[in-house]
Parts: C-alpha cells; sequence; structure tokens
C-alpha cells in the first residue's frame, strides 16, 4: 500500500511536469523559453520541500498530490510571453537581426516590470483560495492543512522566482537573434485566436440568447450537483480487503472456525482475484485490539488489479463477494480496507465508516433504541453493511435443581454448582511448570461432552 501511494505521487508529479512541459514548449513556440519556464516546476518544488521542512509538514498523497504545476508555471508564463512578444513586434527592431546586451537587457527589465503586477494579482488570488483551508480544525485540519500548506509553499517560491530568477534567466539565456518570420506556434494560435474570434462575434450578436443558454447550464449544474453522493475523504485502495465478521453473541471458538473456514472457502473458490485469506479470532496475547470470540477479521490479500476478471472496482468486488458471503446464515460481514478499518476505531471505537452510539444506563432500553434507529438507516438509500451491536440476549442456560431428588441423595446445590462449573467452565486444580514458565492446570469437560443442554441434563 505504501509502495502503491508513493508510486502514484511520482506518477502524478512527472506527468504533471511532462505536461505542463509540452504545452509550454508548443504555444510559446520557443523551446529556451519553455525550458526557461518549466525550470521553475523543480526549483519552487524544492523551495516548498525545504519549508515543508522547517514547519514540520508531511509530504504525502494528500499534501503532494495536490500540486498543479500549472498554476506554479503562471506567474513565469506571463513574464516571458511579454518578453518574446514584446521582441517580436516591436518596430524599433523591424530591421535588426539581433540585439546586443544591454538592449536585451533593457527589452526584458522593461517587459517584466510592465507585467509583473499581473503575475503577483494572479498567484495572489490563487493563494487566497486556500486561506480557508488553514482555519479547519480537528481531523479535518489534519488532513487538508498539509495540502494547503504545500500549495502555499510551491505557489510563494515561484512567486519569488518569478520576480527575480525568470527575468534574470530570459536575458541570459532567450536568444538575442530576432526572428520576423511565423513559427508553427504563431500558426497555431492564430488559428485559434480567428476560431475564437468568429464564435465570439456569433455570441455577441445574441446577447439574450447566450445569457439564457448560460444560466440553463448553470442551473443544469446546481440540478446535478443537489444529486451528488459525497464523502468527507476519498478511501485510499489499499489493495486488500479487511472483513469484519460476526456471529450470534456468545458463539464458542469453534463456530467461529467454522464460518471464518466456510467464508473463506467461498473466496478463494469463487473469486480468482483472491490469492489468499487469513483469519484473526479473538485477542492476542497481547490484547491491544481485544475482541470476543464471535468476531472475527478476515484479511482477503488480492492479487494486482490487472489481473481480475470477476470486477473492475473495489466497490463492485466487495459487492459480489458480500452477495457471495450472505448464503452462509447467522453471519454479518463488513468489508473495509485493513489500514482504514484500524483508523476508524482508533478514532471513534468501531470498524465501520459510519457510527451512531447511544448512551443510556438501561440495556433493554437501549437495544430498543438501537434496533428502531437500525431500521432507520437501513431505509436509507446506500447504506450498506449495517451492524447492530448486540448488548442483551446473550444466549445461557438456566438449571432448575429437583431439591426433594438431591435430599434424598444427600447433595447440596453448592456440590451441584462446583460440579457443573467444574464440567462446563473449568477449574483451576494446579500448576504446571516448564522451566520459568508456569502454566494454571485446568480440569473440565472433554468439548464432546459439553455441546449443548442434552450434556447438562444427563
Amino acid at each position: 500500500m505504501v509502495n502503491n501511494a508513493i508510486t502514484t505521487v511520482e506518477t502524478n508529479l512527472m506527468e504533471g511536469a511532462l505536461i505542463v512541459i509540452f504545452v509550454l514548449v508548443l504555444f510559446l513556440g520557443n523551446l529556451r523559453a519553455g525550458l526557461i519556464v518549466a525550470s521553475v516546476i523543480p526549483l519552487s518544488m524544492l523551495f516548498a520541500v525545504i519549508m515543508m521542512n522547517l514547519f514540520g509538514v508531511s509530504g504525502n498523497l494528500m499534501s503532494l498530490g495536490a500540486l498543479d504545476f500549472g498554476l506554479i508555471v503562471d506567474g513565469a508564463v506571463i513574464i516571458v510571453e511579454a518578453v518574446m512578444h514584446r521582441l517580436s513586434i516591436s518596430k524599433k527592431y523591424a530591421g535588426v537581426t539581433k540585439l546586443g546586451k544591454e538592449q536585451m537587457d533593457g527589452e526584458v527589465a522593461y517587459s517584466a516590470g510592465k507585467m509583473m503586477n499581473s503575475a503577483v494579482f494572479g498567484q495572489l488570488i490563487i493563494l487566497v483560495v486556500y486561506l480557508p483551508i488553514f482555519t479547519l480544525q480537528g481531523i479535518e485540519g489534519k488532513m487538508f492543512k498539509p495540502m494547503a500548506q504545500t500549495v502555499a509553499f510551491a505557489l510563494a517560491g515561484a512567486f519569488i522566482l518569478s520576480l527575480t530568477y525568470i527575468p534574470m534567466m530570459s536575458a541570459l539565456l532567450l536568444s538575442r537573434k530576432l526572428q520576423h518570420k511565423k513559427n508553427i506556434s504563431d500558426r497555431l494560435m492564430e488559428r485559434l485566436e480567428k476560431i475564437f474570434r468568429s464564435a465570439l462575434e456569433k455570441v455577441i450578436r445574441f446577447p439574450r440568447m447566450a445569457l439564457s443558454v448560460v444560466l440553463g447550464f448553470f442551473a443544469v449544474a446546481l440540478s446535478v450537483l443537489s444529486t451528488l453522493g459525497g464523502e468527507f475523504i476519498p478511501a485510499l485502495e489499499e489493495g486488500d480487503f479487511a472483513v469484519e465478521t460476526r456471529l450470534l453473541t456468545g458463539s464458542s471458538i469453534s463456530a467461529s472456525l467454522d464460518n471464518a473456514a466456510k467464508a473463506a472457502g467461498i473466496l478463494k473458490s469463487r473469486f480468482p482475484e483472491v490469492e489468499k485469506v487469513v483469519t484473526k479470532i479473538g485477542s492476542g496475547e497481547v490484547p491491544t485490539d481485544p475482541m470476543p470470540m464471535e468476531a472475527a477479521d478476515l484479511m482477503v490479500i488480492l492479487k494486482d488489479k490487472k489481473q481480475w476478471t470477476s470486477a473492475a472496482t473495489f466497490n463492485d468486488l466487495a459487492e459480489k463477494m458480500g452477495d457471495a458471503l450472505s448464503e452462509i446464515p447467522g453471519v454479518t460481514y463488513s468489508f473495509q480496507y485493513p489500514v482504514q478499518m484500524r483508523f476508524n476505531e482508533l478514532m471513534t471505537g468501531a470498524k465501520q465508516d459510519v457510527v451512531c452510539k447511544i448512551f443510556g444506563e438501561d440495556l433493554d432500553t437501549l437495544a430498543r433504541y438501537a434496533s428502531r434507529l437500525g431500521a432507520v438507516i437501513s431505509a436509507i438509500e446506500g447504506a450498506r453493511d449495517l451492524y447492530i451491536e448486540t448488548v442483551t440476549g446473550i444466549p445461557q442456560i438456566v438449571i432448575s435443581y429437583k431439591r426433594a431428588n438431591m435430599a434424598q441423595y444427600g447433595v447440596s446445590v453448592g456440590a451441584v454448582n462446583d460440579v457443573v462449573n467444574t464440567a462446563f467452565a473449568g477449574r483451576n486444580c494446579g500448576t504446571v511448570f516448564e522451566g520459568e514458565r508456569r502454566f494454571d492446570l485446568v480440569l473440565r469437560l472433554d468439548s464432546a461432552g459439553r455441546k449443548d443442554l442434552r450434556n447438562v441434563m444427563n
């Protein structure tokens, strides 16, 4: 999962940089100009990384993945394009084929100074957009503040570079040879400008119709937006599934083992995407994650997504697996990602994405309200894998003593309780030593002699 996240960040940054460089060279029509502007990307990233280190901001999928290189090079594009435009259309150099160094410095200084306000204002507008994110608190602040800080650092670096580095590099590296012929970029921009001008003239003739169309699109957009779903933080595809399994409260470990084996068998036999299934039941020797015997976590290790045949996405695969596991009666399943499930449990005490807790002193009342709330939630579209935690109704055996018969044989109630307790629950009757380790010796009936109610009656 960590390698996938790092690869995603590397791929996004590399592809974004290459696309920006290609577009710059294509539309500026000058390889040197495109490379000068593109050089702002690694330098602003270096500035951002230095500031992240100083302020303790981590580099992660959320922070680094939000960088937009198009925004970063915006100021540099304005200045370099202004310099090139000045050199190509200036009547002062109509018959000149090459500029001197002082002339080049003067033209760059004039063009950069003229466009500096536009470059600064454009980047300030982008920074203002991210200011509300800095006011977020709690979990949302921890999640989204690093993103806003990283973007702000990168924009600040690009801002400084646009004021100092870009004019200097333009004066040094841009060719002082003036070409008065149109290149491919000029012809491309002329064609685009001609198409735009033609469309603009047609729209201006019918202002009311244009305004109506715009308002219509805006209304459609609002309608679509109101029907879209939303989520606080998109789930990171970790590559595997963690399936929380719940049996009836009070179920034995043997029942949990049988159901886990059945579930693993179904997943392995019906879904070729599954590589292996590992089940964890109960609590470990160090009880960092205490769980009852009726609860189990199935870690479904999946093959690479390119090898999938049953489904194209994780959600579709989870839905199909859930339908297949529903054939096992009396068991509830909840599909999540392993790390996401642990974080949910750490933050809320429950493994589900959305949790509703009801507090009170009377267990029967809590159970009644939980059932009513579950009925309401299950009727909501999009709700799935609903689990209501059981707080009452734990199965138990109630023994009624035939006191007349016990008195006839001279057996006391305490003696019968001791026998039943020893046979079914077990009793400590000694200690076993293995070197420096010692274990309690517990006496109880064999599992075959304590399966059901008839064993108590006999």
